[in-house]
């Protein structure tokens, strides 16, 4: 057992599905250029380093109120990723419903002049998306809409370009442009042109970046400009880079803390190979959904224990369902509600504490009351092991306290038809995505000195 104090503990509401939020907008075509080719990115194989702020950065929340928003972020979102999976081995359901949303939120530049927008980064979509004017509708946002008329290296995609037909639907105006829409679960949506367009992140220009400009939008997208998508398909930034390559180091919860994005050549930071033996798993590809990152979870231990979980809990079907999906956009992990009551059993009886529900005030049903033993508590080992790698989880990447110290909560919650891993469990990890070769990687960094 080792030992954690309440002072210091903190917790990370900064989840995956990575979303970033661009706009561009909708223009005539007399004032655009012609359409480029997807991914023709020569200069796009530099690296560049931005900034991630949490949505809820310098909100002056409590941490149970941090909390309370974070479960509701995350219950929505594990819902549209459901939606997606049973959308995906349903033939009947034709409209697709993407994940939409995130934890984070990443600064960049679109345009030439260059214009400075806050979008969402999103490990769950692919398309690179912001309002643009002139709007028929737009949600309010913290920055001027993107306006593409002010802009010179702006350029509308065709109906016969690679970005239109890497669209899930797309549809064709009588310009012959290329015309897209993106749903989300919860009723949000974005509509507009496909275009390309020079961004910006930490004054590295990358251009021709494939994206949607959008003039009507609906939703609650925490007053970002649009969304960056980070997924797994062609039309994600990180796809659009000539070195499929980025990694993430979220630091231990706290809202004035901000974490870092690394994308292509500096993606592995100062990490040499030798230092990812054993922190190394495969990324399993769903062909339903080629979007999501899927892990190889096969065992989870705590103390010394390693649990009676049938692995079948968390493979992926045939038909799409099930499989645990790692998503930078939501908060805490869900376990497939099997594993999860073996996960809690066993919690409680390693614990030995006396057990408090919680459950409609912060969305969590495995909390301790810390009565009895004033600050400190004493918690089990927990190891997740993927395959071809274990992670050992660092005691406040699973454990939450309440303000007054007097509550402590498993940071994890149980879902049905798929698992999730949230980026509590991720904090001070860099989390390295390599596309081309497909894997993953933990390097445990503290996140906070980068």
């Amino acid at each position: 057992m080792s030992s954690f104090h309440h002072n210091n503990f903190s917790f990370s509401s900064m989840a995956i599905t990575l979303v970033l939020a661009f706009a561009i907008l909708f223009v005539s075509p007399s004032s655009v250029s012609t359409s480029r080719t997807l991914l023709d990115h020569p200069d796009a194989k530099t690296g560049f380093q931005v900034t991630l702020k949490h949505v809820d950065h310098g909100g002056n929340f409590t941490k149970l109120e941090l909390l309370q928003r974070a479960m509701t972020r995350g219950r929505k979102r594990i819902e549209r990723l459901h939606s997606m999976a049973l959308a995906s081995s349903d033939a009947t359901i034709e409209a697709p419903v993407h994940a939409g949303n995130g934890d984070f939120q990443m600064d960049l530049a679109i345009g030439t002049p260059p214009e400075n927008y806050s979008a969402i980064l999103d490990t769950g979509s692919d398309l690179i998306w912001t309002q643009c004017r002139p709007c028929e509708h737009c949600y309010p946002q913290s920055t001027p809409i993107f306006d593409p008329s002010d802009s010179f290296t702006f350029s509308n995609v065709s109906c016969t370009s690679d970005a239109c037909k890497a669209l899930p639907e797309p549809s064709c105006n009588a310009d012959s442009n290329c015309e897209y829409e993106y749903a989300y679960g919860d009723g949000s949506f974005t509509r507009g042109v496909m275009a390309t367009e020079t961004f910006t992140f930490d004054n590295v220009s990358v251009p021709d970046i494939a994206f949607g400009c959008g003039f009507d939008n609906e939703g609650d997208f925490d007053h970002a400009a649009g969304i960056v998508g980070m997924g797994r398909g062609e039309l994600s930034l990180v796809s659009q880079l000539n070195e499929p390559k980025f990694s993430y180091c979220l630091p231990s919860y706290d809202s004035s803390k901000t974490s870092t994005l690394l994308m292509g050549s500096q993606a592995n930071y100062h990490v040499n190979n030798s230092s990812l033996i054993n922190k190394t798993t495969p990324l399993i590809r769903n062909p339903k959904i080629p979007t999501f990152y899927y892990l190889s979870l096969e065992g989870i231990t705590i103390g010394d224990k390693l649990l009676p979980i049938d692995p079948s809990n968390f493979a992926l079907g045939k038909n799409g369902s099930g499989g645990m999906i790692i998503d930078s956009g939501t908060t805490i992990t869900f376990l497939e509600h099997t594993a999860f009551d073996i996960v809690k059993n066993e919690l409680i009886e390693q614990i030995k504490l006396p057990v408090v529900n919680l459950s409609e005030t912060t969305g969590l049903e495995v909390c301790f009351d810390l009565k009895s033993v004033g600050r400190d508590i004493e918690v089990p080992k927990f190891v997740f092991h993927f395959e071809g790698a274990d992670l050992e989880l660092p005691s406040e990447n699973y454990i939450i306290t309440d303000s007054s110290g007097t509550v402590a909560c498993l940071a994890m919650a149980r879902s049905y038809g798929m698992s999730l891993f949230g980026n509590v469990q991720q904090q001070n990890n860099l989390v390295i995505y390599d596309l081309a070769k497909e894997t993953i990687s933990f390097v445990p960094t503290q996140c906070d000195k980068l």
